[in-house]
């Protein structure tokens, strides 16, 4: 069934999500009416940091536009022809001079249309099935709405407790008044009339007192009750972060890296983001609901205030260290550099702040710096939590750039199109240790300002391992390196530590992996067990056999292209 039939069957809710992905930019009667031709080009295969991108794009767009005008002018409805006919316009006006930036919106309101669509039928087929005991993406999604909805009863609590404060002030002052008349009175020898109205003044007087007092213990009990319930919501809020950060952000991390040796790769990263804006907006609301109850602390002191304050103080403090963690961990690098890198060879990368635009960081648009560091540096970067000053194992061309905000994708990012690695600078070989087996990284840098400036976040990021050569002819052991540590690296290692050894059965894995990326079809084996062979050199059982590291290097220089297959 075509794209565009599956998108109609969508039920209300997920439908709504499809056209605010398409919205001005990209109008939902312009995908209705090319719904056909939109679906036989291929959007996926156009990549913009290919030098024939910008080639190709104008042609596609006069050929998109020129679609467009064909079915407008035979279009019958006349509001839908007035649609199409304003779009034409639109399109020329706004890309005329800048097709790729179409092509981009257009490639995301597709990627957009099939996660929702993937997503619904996942969801029909888990519910034609057994149900999932637990299914995180829905567990998420739950969480978020009952994190939703307590934060708005806390606004609730907050207004009330806003209004029973300037009640209460109103009621002490006029009872302040009330004291001050009755003390002048008091001190004035009068009429038998005169007694009457003290007495009347003394118990209104009591009356008075006694409903402040009254008042003060509700006021008490609300700061209590909400100190309470926005401790719980903090808690709340930090294990649904740590589940957003530590597992599904960490799992795309993982699947990013075993991409880089052929392995499948599900790019889910714009559903990450959709989380981490929603845990961003919500953390944010409850700080501000927490300031706006210290502020009433300070205004009106009772009781033990010193107490009082340090509470919420505290559950500030709390909020804040969630937004430091969930900012400086979702500035990531959305397209790796090379990782094996050739001095003196343009190279790209992609860095994006995944809560940028919710937080807006772009009114003051961050500037990202790039350098390259060696292992030693990057174990003392994640001990430190610092890099020194002038720190970097080599010089990299055009290494900074600015990030900007695309309303269309809704993404904070800045791609560097046109790094270069002018020099390296390599640490003292050991024994058999060669420049090839030298991993390096890039470090990412950037300073973000949330709040108009009110807190400031040092963000950085660091890239795959990297392997620096100067000749073509180190490729293969460079690769080999570069494989090994994207097969087997663990989560939460030291900077860049692998075992020495493995079993076969999981090398044969990789190897067979890298194979179908390359040819569409994996190693049979029969396959397997040539290779094998010619490392061990002997009788031999996959499953009894380690393959060490070195001995993985001579198998990348013996099996020569086209001799195996």
């Amino acid at each position: 069934m075509a794209l565009w039939d599956r998108l109609q069957e969508l039920p209300g809710e997920l439908l709504r999500q499809c056209q605010l992905a398409y919205g001005e930019h990209f109008p939902m009667e312009v995908r209705c009416a090319l719904a056909a031709w939109i679906e036989d080009k291929p959007w996926q295969d156009l990549d913009s940091e290919n030098p024939s991108f910008e080639m190709y794009a104008p042609a596609l767009v006069s050929s998109l536009l020129e679609e467009l005008q064909r079915k407008a002018s035979a279009e019958e409805n006349f509001v839908m022809r007035l649609k199409l006919l304003e779009a034409v316009n639109s399109f020329k006006q706004n890309y005329g001079h800048n097709p790729g930036a179409l092509i981009r919106v257009i490639k995301n309101c597709l990627a957009t249309e099939m996660r929702i669509i993937q997503q619904a039928e996942n969801c029909h087929r888990l519910a034609a099935h057994m149900p999932n005991p637990h299914d995180p993406h829905t567990e998420i999604a739950q969480q978020l709405d009952k994190l939703r909805r307590r934060t708005q009863e806390t606004e609730d609590e907050l207004r009330r407790m806003i209004q029973s404060q300037e009640s209460f002030v109103i009621q002490y002052q006029e009872c302040q008044k009330l004291q001050a008349h009755y003390q002048q009175l008091s001190t004035q020898t009068g009429s038998q009339a005169n007694v009457e109205l003290l007495n009347k003044m003394h118990n209104e007087t009591k009356a008075m007192e006694q409903a402040i007092r009254q008042r003060v213990n509700e006021l008490r009990e609300m700061r209590s009750h909400f100190a309470d319930k926005q401790h719980e919501t903090a808690m709340q809020l930090s294990a649904l972060q740590t589940q957003v950060l530590d597992d599904e952000l960490i799992k795309w991390k993982r699947a990013q890296q075993l991409g880089g040796n052929g392995t499948p790769f599900e790019n889910n990263l714009d559903q990450i983001q959709e989380w981490c804006e929603a845990l961003a907006e919500l953390i944010w609301q409850n700080r501000q609901q927490i300031k706006r109850v210290e502020h009433l602390a300070v205004q009106v002191p009772i009781g033990t205030a010193s107490a009082i304050g340090d509470r919420f103080t505290s559950l500030n403090a709390q909020v804040t260290n969630l937004l430091s963690s969930l900012v400086t961990s979702t500035f990531i690098i959305e397209k790796q550099p090379p990782q094996v890198m050739k001095t003196n060879t343009r190279f790209t990368a992609t860095v994006r702040l995944l809560v940028g635009g919710k937080l807006n960081v772009h009114m003051t648009p961050p500037q990202v710096k790039v350098s390259i560091i060696s292992e030693g540096q990057a174990n003392s970067l994640l001990k430190s939590d610092k890099v020194g000053v002038g720190e970097a194992s080599g010089d990299i061309l055009n290494n900074t750039g600015t990030m900007e905000y695309h309303q269309a994708t809704r993404q904070l990012s800045v791609s560097f199109r046109n790094m270069q690695l002018r020099k390296i600078k390599r640490a003292e070989k050991k024994g058999t240790e060669s420049v090839m087996d030298e991993k390096f990284s890039l470090l990412f840098q950037s300073q973000f300002k949330v709040g108009g400036g009110e807190l400031v976040f040092q963000v950085w990021t660091l890239s795959l391992p990297v392997v620096v050569i100067v000749h073509g002819n180190q490729e293969p052991h460079a690769w080999a390196t570069v494989t090994w540590d994207n097969a087997f690296a663990e989560p939460g290692r030291v900077p860049f530590a692998v075992p020495d050894k493995v079993p076969w059965p999981q090398l044969g894995e990789v190897l067979s992996m890298k194979f179908r990326s390359a040819t569409g079809r994996g190693l049979s084996e029969d396959n397997l067990r040539y290779l094998a062979g010619k490392v061990f050199r002997s009788e031999w059982h996959l499953l009894d056999l380690s393959l060490a590291f070195l001995f993985f290097i001579s198998l990348c220089f013996k099996v020569q292209p086209g001799s195996v297959w």
